[in-house]
């Protein structure tokens, strides 16, 4: 798998020249996945939108797994260029350049979870987060929980926000907040707190990837404040041992 993600198909010393590349069999894949969800992507249903033989995709991929890896690094794209300035607002740019990437292909939050081999583009992206903290003063291993709590955050908030093809109620944003202010209108002395922090709510339910977003870059402004503030080598005044 690790060698198809970084695009290095099987050589092939014979028989006449590929009708298909792996980067359009991973389109196909990419198309079918944003229209219909993941879980419809299959070697014979890209087989038969190229169209080509079933038998002719798997001269390029072992199967649907290496498949789905191969188009999930290739709808990420490459990260955004960041701009030039402090590592607070780079980290939030590049925080709010990956968030619009998951919600432009949300079957990207089902398939780049666990633990397997990373392709280029994916690679880079964390890349581009850590250059956000370079000079920093944080150490290495700082700056990578960093960038995965900031990950984290921005991959669960879009998977609240996002509709997944082949997964959805059918409701939207309005309708969730319409249904919620009716059982609220009724319920109102069941749930006092909810009904308060609900008349005070303004904004849209993706406000809270700003909200916590801030509060994650707070924690990490402190942290490096305190690196710059305290001196690496504190120096003592000799201790007078006389009498």
């Amino acid at each position: 798998m690790t060698e198809l993600l970084w695009g290095k198909e099987p050589v092939r010393t014979r028989g006449p020249k590929p009708a298909i590349t792996l980067a359009q069999i991973a389109a196909a894949g990419i198309a079918i996945a944003d229209a219909e969800g993941l879980d419809a992507v299959s070697m014979q249903r890209v087989a038969d939108d190229l169209p080509v033989t079933k038998m002719a995709l798997y001269r390029h991929v072992p199967g649907k797994t290496e498949l789905v890896a191969v188009m999930s690094d290739l709808a990420m794209g490459g990260p955004p260029e960041l701009p030039d300035g402090p590592w607070r607002p780079m980290l939030h740019a590049w925080a709010s350049e990956l968030y619009d990437g998951f919600m432009r292909h949300p079957w990207l939050l089902q398939s780049t979870i666990g633990r397997r081999p990373l392709g280029p583009n994916e690679l880079s992206w964390m890349e581009r987060g850590l250059a956000g903290l370079s000079g920093s003063g944080l150490t290495g291993g700082e700056q990578l929980d960093s960038v995965l709590v900031i990950t984290s955050h921005v991959r669960n908030i879009a998977q609240q926000s996002s509709t997944f093809p082949g997964h959805t109620t059918g409701l939207t944003e309005e309708d969730m907040t319409r249904s919620l202010a009716e059982i609220l209108s009724t319920e109102a002395a069941r749930f006092p707190h909810l009904v308060a922090a609900m008349s005070t709510a303004a904004g849209s339910e993706n406000q809270g990837l700003e909200f916590g977003l801030q509060r994650i870059l707070d924690g990490l402004d402190l942290l490096i404040r305190s690196r710059v503030a305290v001196p690496d080598r504190i120096e003592t005044l000799p201790v007078d041992r006389r009498g």
